[in-house]
């Protein structure tokens, strides 16, 4: 008897201890179990994943990911569903940013007692050829085991809204089984009838009716059969000849025969409603579009002609029809320009009468166009949502909570109230609908223990339900808050275990790889075979043709693995890429950072106190963390030491120009009402912006303070480091660098500290409660703050 042996290799996980000099690293021995989940329907079958001797025969196709947002609903199990990709979220400050089946071979998270360096490196070609042979097999098999899942109606689950009241089975196609159905006797004769084209055209809607009432497994077969493909072409050559109540009978008849959206029949059917539009009521041009959303059938010349008779007729929308065309046009895709005011003057109007299901369908409309709305509107959303949250069902919950996330808008009394209603909810919630609370809170910056906690206790159990984007947003949300949940080895391991499932979607979607990965980074992990396939020139060239800018992205993976992985072995970025980001970083950072005033004043009192220009330096350390640095550096004794000589030679250059920082320069910079300029032109209105962007870098040589096999005088290279030199990095930061209300640090900039101390820097900060509230105070105090903070006796005594 023949054995076959099949063997596993297990990836490697870096995790990096905080503030050592040195990456400590950690390979884990994990389990993996495979848990059967529950579906999302009540008393729907449990569906898992198959033993790993089963055999089946793999039929490759499109990836596709089933959709089901009625899985929000309260009391309803998690399960598979479909959003529409949404705006990326912010990186700290400056990103813009947010599955189903497990694969026959999948790289368990391990971790454990460290490695050598060479019993630890990446194995050369074969690791490769095991990554892409894992991305094929798990193409195949989800394709396979797709099939044998629960499938839902994406259409009508997002429609909850509409079963509150009766005035919407006039605006909407009702697609649920017929009450009675046709015997299947009397479907043959119906197409025997018209094998001929036989009788008026008058009857053919009744025909299509009635065919629609057959029981589900013989409609299945009509599509096939010859005669009723004759009904059909009959339907087609008498198109003009019905009335527009026929034609909307069959249009209606198509939606439960499940037509195909390309069909002959409903390319004339489209022709013929464009053509009537004009001449139909708002309700019939509702209930038409609505058919067409039924039918997976793109129509934007049809959805033209409905949002412009609606913006005549708008005086005329009742309150369902209003809700009910916010609903098309987020399906639509879609946003008129000259409706927006008009829609939150609505708004407005019926705020409270509004159900709150239709309060969330208005929202998820508004999202799904990229509708604008306004800070006041969506307050007013927000305030009714807070104080009747506990009667909303979840679904329409996050549809809220997508607004209020596109609009940035803070809302502290929904905050708190989310906080304690639905970390109850999180068990009985889809994962997407997971992913986009989670999302919220990270987002928003709003750190809320009791609420990740639930998030990362359900997770596990249902990360086999993860799209790629999905685990790459949770993984982004909760090293953005800078969260480990106590469950942490299981969180972790199971959304990388999962992000090595769906590596074959990152090709295509390269930003949630990089998502991801930052996210990781964000919390001292570095999974480095998917790293490993992030920094290869292939998928960089992916990346660099990608719709979303993500060279930020790879720069700070890049180097941060550089920093905080020196035994890594895998794929890096080229020297000639490190340096184009710098360079663009660069740019950003002399435009928008180092002219701000908080930063600006540092600077200026930093250079009086400590003796001139040469012993103070404003610029970043570490270009890829795309926040400022104040570098001072101290002997032994607490002696300042000159190094900064380049803008020090600027600085008597700005002297001689005759421009001097007095002051009452000062004062104005501070107030925004004057714009300080160097002989390069800095041209920049000095202003606090509203919320904080920052990125960027001093010139390319300091950039190069991380460019491979480039050493700067920024380094804190042996060579150049006196005896008992210690070297500060002033952190001046703004409230943006924290979660919201709180003196908690923001993922980025936890990783930016962290790297900043490996690299052999004293960090020192300078938070925005107390440094801002001296801005306006005398000089004098400034300067006795900024010694105190420099000339600590603790630094020293810890340098000796």
């Amino acid at each position: 008897m023949a054995v076959v042996l099949m063997c596993r290799r297990l990836p490697r996980l870096s995790r990096v201890t905080a503030f050592s000099s040195t990456a400590e690293r950690k390979a884990e021995r994990g389990s993996s179990k495979s848990e059967k989940e529950k579906r999302d329907k009540a008393g729907a079958a449990e569906t898992g994943t198959e033993p790993g001797a089963t055999i089946q025969l793999l039929k490759p196709q499109d990836y596709r990911v089933l959709y089901n947002p009625a899985a929000y609903a309260k009391g309803r199990a998690g399960s598979q569903q479909h959003v529409d990709r949404d705006s990326s979220q912010a990186l700290g400050d400056t990103f813009t940013s947010p599955g189903t089946a497990q694969a026959p071979q999948t790289f368990p998270t391990a971790s454990s007692q460290a490695l050598s360096p060479i019993r630890n490196a990446l194995p050369k070609p074969k690791s490769r050829t095991l990554l892409e042979q894992t991305m094929l097999a798990t193409l195949y098999k989800e394709e396979a085991e797709k099939e044998k899942r629960e499938m839902h109606d994406s259409k009508e689950d997002p429609r909850m809204f509409q079963k509150g009241r009766p005035e919407y089975r006039s605006l909407s196609c009702d697609s649920a089984e017929p009450a009675q159905t046709l015997p299947a006797e009397e479907g043959d004769l119906i197409l025997q009838s018209v094998a001929g084209c036989e009788g008026s055209p008058g009857i053919l809607p009744d025909y299509f009716l009635k065919l629609s009432r057959l029981p589900a497994e013989r409609r299945a077969a009509l599509l096939s059969d010859p005669r009723f493909g004759a009904l059909c072409h009959c339907a087609v050559t008498a198109i003009r000849l019905f009335s527009t109540s026929d034609l909307i009978q069959i249009l209606k008849a198509c939606v439960p025969l499940a037509v195909p959206a390309s069909h002959p029949l409903l390319n004339a059917c489209e022709a013929e409603f464009c053509r009537r539009a004009w001449d139909m009521g708002l309700e019939q041009l509702l209930l038409v579009a609505d058919c067409w959303r039924c039918l997976d059938r793109s129509v934007p010349s049809y959805l033209g002609i409905l949002f412009s008779y609606a913006n005549l007729h708008w005086k005329e929308l009742t309150l369902p029809q209003f809700v009910q065309l916010l609903y098309i046009i987020g399906e639509g895709r879609r946003s008129p320009a000259d409706l927006v005011q008009k829609v939150e003057s609505t708004i407005l109007k019926h705020l409270d009468a509004f159900t709150l299901e239709e309060l969330g369908a208005i929202c998820l409309g508004l999202f799904k166009s990229v509708s604008g709305i306004s800070d006041h509107v969506m307050r007013r959303i927000a305030d009714r949502v807070s104080l009747q949250m506990e009667d909303m069902s979840t679904y329409a919950l996050v549809n809220v909570l997508k607004m209020l996330r596109y609009t940035r808008r803070d809302h502290l009394p929904l905050m708190r109230e989310l906080g304690r209603v639905i970390p109850a909810r999180i068990p009985a919630t889809n994962i997407q609908g997971i992913m986009h609370i989670t999302l919220t809170y990270s987002s928003l910056h709003f750190f809320d223990e009791d609420v990740l906690a639930a998030v990362a206790a359900s997770l596990p159990s249902k990360v086999s339900y993860c799209r790629s984007k999905d685990a790459a947003k949770f993984l982004w949300s909760f090293g953005c808050l800078d969260y480990e949940p106590p469950n942490e080895e299981e969180f972790y391991s199971s959304l990388i275990k999962q992000l090595h499932a769906k590596l074959h979607e990152f090709t295509k979607f390269p930003e949630h790889l990089l998502t991801a990965l930052l996210g990781l980074a964000f919390v001292k992990r570095f999974p480095e075979e998917l790293i490993d396939f992030a920094l290869r020139k292939e998928f960089i060239q992916k990346t660099r043709v990608s719709k979303y800018e993500l060279n930020k992205d790879l720069f700070t993976l890049g180097k941060s693995v550089e920093i905080e992985c020196p035994t890594y072995q895998g794929s890096r970025l080229t020297p000639q890429l490190c340096q184009e980001f710098t360079e663009m970083v660069s740019s950003f950072a002399e435009r928008e950072i180092y002219v701000r005033p908080e930063i600006v004043e540092a600077t200026s009192l930093l250079e009086s106190m400590l003796g001139g220009p040469e012993y103070v330096k404003s610029h970043m350390i570490l270009p890829h963390t795309r926040s400022s640095d104040l570098e001072v550096r101290l002997a032994a004794d607490g002696r300042p030491i000159p190094f900064n000589f380049k803008d020090s030679v600027a600085a008597k250059k700005l002297k001689d120009m005759g421009v001097s920082l007095t002051d009452d320069l000062m004062s104005q910079l501070l107030q925004g009402k004057a714009h300080l300029q160097d002989p390069v032109e800095m041209g920049n209105e000095a202003r606090i912006p509203a919320q904080e962007r920052g990125d960027g870098t001093e010139t390319p040589s300091l950039g190069g303070a991380l460019s491979a096999g480039a050493k700067s005088q920024a380094e804190p290279t042996p060579g150049h480091r006196q005896p008992g030199e210690v070297r500060l990095a002033l952190q001046v930061s703004n409230r943006n660098h924290f979660c919201y209300g709180s003196r908690r640090l923001l993922g980025l900039h936890c990783l930016k500290r962290r790297q900043l101390r490996l690299l052999g820097y004293e960090v020192l900060e300078i938070p925005f409660w107390e440094w801002f509230p001296l801005l306006r105070r005398t000089r004098s105090e400034k300067l006795s703050y900024l010694h105190y903070k420099v000339f600590c006796p603790a630094l020293l005594t810890k340098a000796g």
